[in-house]
């Protein structure tokens, strides 16, 4: 067994998700997608969408095109699936959903009931395809946005037992084909038991996360019941490929006694010291690195909620708080929006024990993001670290200056 200092564990864990080291923008967004495994989606749109987040944080200004194009294309190169969430996953992960397929279809209930024009919205597809939920019918009855229609819920349905597939969206629709016509005939053809998707499934889990306590592999996976079992299994008998370590500071594992081993790593992931740059860029609340408050508080002592559905006056750190790496570590936070070509920091927070230099790096975070969004200025509202108003004010003129 190895053991880990928490610092040890967060650089691995850096690296793993693509945050250290110049080899993780090897392969632009394709590459990166397989790297973490899974990219959450999110209707919410500021800065841009968080699966446009994502990529932008570990690759710098990446085309928001090239980014499109490596999520939605043809042929298939990903499609959406749940997750941790609703994700987008590389397309070769198809096979290893059979097992959340199969629990769909046998409960043949989602958020509501399916109802029985689902044969009909899958003989449309077949006939039609591909389609989006305009085309069929629409997505709402005209009521809140949960009051789906019957087309949209026997489509949804659809999409949760595998009969059709999203690979692509237009306009944020979500188009939906066929999965025998949209996913390539050698995965459609495998037939995987519960056990090898869940335990594959814990692998990628694994390598994606870097360093993961069992709860995180789970919340990754969104397993429960029999399906935890079989992550449980998975681990304890090495089939999932990842080996028992003990970090510092991280909780006891249950049963496993004092001293005893309390996460899972990436046996690669252990083989040599995680070296090279960091980034330095803000996050999307929904970014793989942080997505779990748990796993964020263990590894960053960042404890965040996305404020969106909470009321103004309720909110700490803004409607679209999002933390700010650099150096590896979560230096602050900021809620931005844009008016024209400025990018408007409406809301800047620093981390306890920030100091002058995070200011300079929060200030280039800006920049940097403002560049690559078409943003030729910077303003910053509200800083609610007093101590550094005035260093991140004097970085963010220099930063103008040095644009000009």
């Amino acid at each position: 067994m190895t053991d880990l200092t928490a610092d040890e564990a967060r650089r691995i864990i850096l690296r793993a998700q693509g945050f250290l080291g110049a080899a993780a923008r090897a392969g632009g967004v394709p590459a990166m997608l397989r790297r973490v495994g899974a990219v959450q989606l999110d209707t919410i749109s500021v800065l841009a969408r968080s699966h446009e987040l994502v990529a932008y944080a570990r690759l710098g200004a990446v085309g928001r095109d090239a980014v499109e194009r490596a999520y939605w294309d043809a042929p298939a190169r990903a499609f959406e699936y749940w997750c941790h969430a609703a994700c987008v996953l590389p397309i070769e992960q198809w096979p290893l959903y059979d097992f959340r397929r199969r629990a769909f279809r046998e409960r043949r209930f989602r958020w509501h009931e399916v109802p029985p024009v689902v044969d009909k919205v899958l003989e449309q597809v077949r006939s039609d395809g591909p389609l989006t939920t305009a085309d069929i019918g629409g997505a709402k009855n005209g009521g809140p946005w949960w009051d789906w229609s019957d087309t949209k819920i026997a489509i949804e349905w659809l999409l949760d037992i595998g009969e059709v597939v999203c690979t692509r969206r237009v306009g944020w629709r979500r188009v939906y084909e066929l999965a025998e016509r949209a996913v390539p005939a050698e995965l459609l053809g495998r037939d995987l038991s519960d056990a090898e998707c869940v335990t594959r499934l814990t692998g990628i889990a694994g390598r994606a996360l870097g360093v993961a306590t069992r709860a995180d592999l789970a919340d990754f996976t969104r397993v429960r019941g029999a399906h935890a079992a079989l992550l449980d299994e998975a681990l304890l008998s090495g089939a999932a490929g990842l080996v028992p370590v003990r970090v510092s500071g991280w909780p006891a594992r249950r049963g496993a006694g004092a001293g005893g081993p309390n996460a899972w790593a990436d046996p690669a992931a252990l083989d040599g010291e995680p070296r090279g740059r960091h980034r330095t860029t803000p996050l999307s609340p929904f970014d793989s690195l942080i997505w779990e408050r748990a796993r964020a508080e263990r590894v960053f002592g960042l404890n965040h909620r996305l404020e969106a559905y909470v009321p103004r006056d309720k909110r700490v750190h803004g409607y679209f708080a999002m933390p700010v790496l650099a150096g590896g570590r979560i230096i602050g936070r900021v809620d931005p929006a844009r008016e024209g070509t400025t990018l408007v920091a409406r809301q800047v927070g620093f981390e306890p024990g920030a100091r002058a230099r995070d200011a300079e790096a929060m200030s280039d975070a800006l920049w940097e993001a403002a560049s690559w969004v078409g943003c030729t200025g910077v303003r910053v509202e509200r800083v609610g670290t007093p101590e550094l108003e005035a260093p991140l004010r004097a970085a963010v003129a220099r930063g103008s200056q040095g644009r000009r």
